[in-house]
C-alpha cells in the first residue's frame, strides 16, 4: 500500500481508537513485531506497550491532531491531548509503516499546556 491518504486515515483512525479506549483496534493496526519508543520506554515491545502504555481506564476527552504529514512509510504527527481531569498537553509522534500497519512509534514528549 502506498496511499498516502489511506495511511492519513490509518494514523487518524488510531488516535480515534485510542481515545474510544478500543485497545482492540489499536491492537489490530499494530504489527506482531510493534515497538514503541519514548522518553520513557527504550524500543519496548507490542506487549510491554499495551501494559505499560495503555489506560486502565478512560484518561482523554479528546484529542486534536494539530499536524499530520505521511511520506512514503513514515508519518509525523503533532496533537493536543485535553484529559478528563482537565489538564492538557501536545505531543509528537513519528509513526513507521510496514505495509497498511503500524511498525513502531516514537514520541517526543511536549509541554503541558
Amino acid at each position: 500500500m502506498n496511499d498516502m491518504r489511506t495511511r492519513r486515515q490509518i494514523v487518524r483512525d488510531l488516535y480515534a481508537a485510542y481515545l474510544a479506549d478500543r485497545k482492540d483496534k489499536v491492537g489490530a493496526m499494530l504489527t506482531e513485531d510493534f515497538t514503541f519508543s519514548s522518553p520513557r520506554d527504550d524500543h519496548i515491545d507490542r506487549a510491554t506497550y499495551f501494559e505499560r502504555c495503555w489506560p486502565k481506564q478512560p484518561v482523554f476527552r479528546a484529542i486534536t491532531i494539530e499536524f499530520l504529514a505521511v511520506e512514503g512509510d513514515e508519518a509525523v504527527v503533532r496533537y493536543r491531548a485535553d484529559k478528563l481531569d482537565g489538564g492538557s498537553f501536545g505531543n509528537v509522534e513519528s509513526l513507521r509503516f510496514r505495509g497498511d500497519k503500524i511498525a513502531s512509534v516514537e514520541v517526543y514528549f511536549g509541554r503541558n499546556l
